[in-house]
């Protein structure tokens, strides 16, 4: 199945996603571009995961672009932020021209999967001059209708084909991109020498032999970092490109032996990092080696945010701490963003859901559950530099720690409880996600029963009132329907997940 969504494009290399499917995805971007361009080309800047086998995407969207009318400046690999930020800062050199970001990438999909995702600087830039994001829904669906119109031809005429440079001049985009981070944490009142902020600290990073093999190191070397394990970083040699375990940073994948979670008991490391292909996604590791979990990067990313004080109208975005997320991230958020009198607002998943919601409300962040924080202040793409830089801020004596470090488990323990359980039922069409979403919210009926993305039941009556969600829909970017349930225990996540499997049984 291809998959065509608000995350873009994805599909099986070979099979669904094929050279002209990628060319024709990239030049319908394109004219979507030229509807909004005056006069110069649109200008698109473009990166790639590093996958091994993504070649004939990179050469077919290259194709798709420049054939469509944009010009383009290929970063080559790069994490799907860095291309958020590059694009941003391509957009303030040149303020009348339109300028757009593509990143290619299939993000956690396994090995054989790729993908074509499109940033758009929807709307005015904020305060800090970022803008890049995925699509709202209604542009993206504009994109996909154009892709599906065979009748539509695409291509320019000979003079007004695009160009193509490589590359940048200068610094190169991961060190743009580790200095944004750097210049956040500063202005935002967080800390006046973040290259301070790793002395005594021993981290580890698996950068999945994929686009953050670069950027995140030198992320870790400029926070001044003692001592860095860098795990499956290789870009140009026999492994570049092969995903050493399953690419999706979860507690099975990281736990196999030889990786990451072994490595911070063998090394003694205070800190395991694990990213995705694309690395706009950060999972956390304790000192211990136990598996913390995605969940944690954007709660622990808001504490970092409020501990420093960088809310309200002096430092932050709005006058009040205001935080937007997915229907499917935890409580833990809520919570966190509750000690400060904060508001979370809530959004049908979807990264661009979430921008779309903070831009509307000047959230100071957001993100999902799946280890994605978006902190505007560098970019409106989910970012795993800028969470690593927030989690290293609150373990560190010269940052939230106040002279004494914190331990991660420690913090983590400080957070509110709660128990996430997953499953995933393959789908052979949409319409059998449908009927199954009617047969839970009809079963939930005496709940509050949210019907904006599947069906997310808020736990309003009963034992589990106020303390339990479950969330039932189709995937964005696979063909599978997720079913996630939280509450204060497992066996009570468990429960729910059970009962909506029956309610869909039955």
């Amino acid at each position: 199945m291809l998959m065509l969504s608000v995350s873009g494009c994805r599909g099986v290399v070979g099979q669904t996603l094929t050279p002209a499917v990628a060319s024709r995805f990239a030049a319908a971007f394109a004219a979507s571009l030229r509807q909004q361009a005056r006069g110069a080309a649109p200008l698109v800047v473009l990166g790639r995961d590093g996958r091994r086998g993504n070649a004939m995407v990179h050469h077919a969207a290259i194709s798709g672009l420049v054939s469509a009318g944009c010009d383009v400046v290929d970063l080559g690999i790069a994490m799907t932020p860095t291309v958020a930020v590059l694009t941003d800062e391509h957009a303030r050199k040149q303020p009348l021209r339109v300028v757009a970001g593509m990143v290619l990438t299939a993000s956690h999909n396994p090995q054989q999967w790729n993908g074509l995702k499109c940033l758009l600087r929807a709307g005015s830039a904020n305060a800090f001059g970022t803008s890049a994001a995925a699509p709202p829904a209604a542009l993206a669906s504009g994109i996909i209708e154009t892709f599906r119109d065979a009748s539509r031809e695409l291509t320019c005429a000979w003079n007004e084909i695009g160009s193509v440079a490589s590359g940048e001049q200068g610094a190169g985009p991961a060190e743009v991109h580790v200095q944004r981070v750097l210049g956040a944490m500063r202005d935002s009142g967080l800390c006046a020498h973040p290259e301070r902020l790793g002395k005594g600290l021993r981290v580890g990073v698996d950068c999945v032999n994929a686009s953050a093999s670069v950027a995140a190191p030198m992320m870790l070397r400029a926070l001044g970092v003692d001592h860095s394990e860098v795990l499956f970083a290789d870009l140009f040699g026999p492994q570049a490109g092969q995903f050493p375990h399953p690419p999706e940073p979860t507690k099975e994948n990281l736990s196999q032996p030889g990786g990451l979670c072994d490595a911070v008991r063998a090394k003694g490391l205070d800190v395991g990092f694990a990213l995705d292909p694309d690395a706009d996604r950060l999972a956390l590791v304790d000192e211990r080696g136990v598996f913390v979990g995605e969940e944690y990067t954007l709660a622990l990313g808001a504490l970092a945010l409020l501990e420093g004080g960088t809310a309200g109208s002096a430092k932050g975005l709005g006058e009040a701490p205001t935080f937007a997320t997915n229907l499917s991230t935890s409580r833990m958020l809520d919570d966190v963003a509750a000690r400060f009198g904060g508001t979370v607002l809530r959004t049908p998943v979807g990264e661009a859901n979430v921008v779309e919601t903070m831009k509307g409300h000047g959230a100071i962040a957001g993100g999902e559950g799946n280890g994605g924080l978006i902190w505007p202040r560098v970019c409106y793409v989910r970012d795993s530099l800028s969470a690593m830089a927030l989690t290293i801020w609150l373990m560190s004596e010269a940052g939230g720690g106040q002279g004494a470090r914190r331990a991660l488990s420690g913090l983590c323990a400080g957070l509110p409880s709660y128990a996430i359980e997953k499953r995933k039922v393959d789908l052979a069409s949409k319409e059998q996600a449908a009927a199954a979403i009617a047969k839970v919210a009809a079963h939930f009926g005496q709940q509050h029963v949210d019907l904006r993305d599947g069906a997310w039941v808020n736990m309003t009556k009963g034992p589990l009132a106020g303390r339990a969600w479950l969330h039932v829909r189709a995937s964005n970017t696979e063909p599978i329907m997720r079913l996630i349930a939280e509450a204060p225990t497992s066996a009570q996540a468990s429960g729910l997940l059970d009962e909506a499997s029956g309610a869909i049984a039955g």
